[in-house]
């Protein structure tokens, strides 16, 4: 999804994020499986702020607590929430 938003308003998407989850057709995003393990694969590949469904938050918690404590979760319920955190800011002028 971001891909797509990206190539047609020519914001870039952030290269330091990652990002997970299921979107509706009204833009609500859903919980996915293997959320932990998503996490520890972003975390191990260096990624430091991970853009995830609200509803797997509780799940992402019990994570070991030197995970948790290099990592940013970034919870959102809408796709538009997940869009404004991980495109770059437009340029003007």
């Amino acid at each position: 999804m971001t891909g797509i938003v990206s190539a047609l308003k020519g914001v870039p998407v952030r290269n330091d994020v990652a990002l997970t989850g299921e979107i509706t057709l009204t833009g609500k995003v859903l919980p996915v499986g293997g959320i932990q393990q998503k996490i520890r694969a972003a975390y191990e590949a260096g990624i430091r702020e991970i853009i995830l469904p609200q509803d797997n938050l509780e799940e992402a918690k019990s994570l070991p607590s030197y995970t948790l404590e290099q990592v940013k979760l970034v919870p959102v319920a809408f796709v538009s929430a997940a869009l404004e955190e991980a495109m770059l800011p437009a340029r003007t002028g």
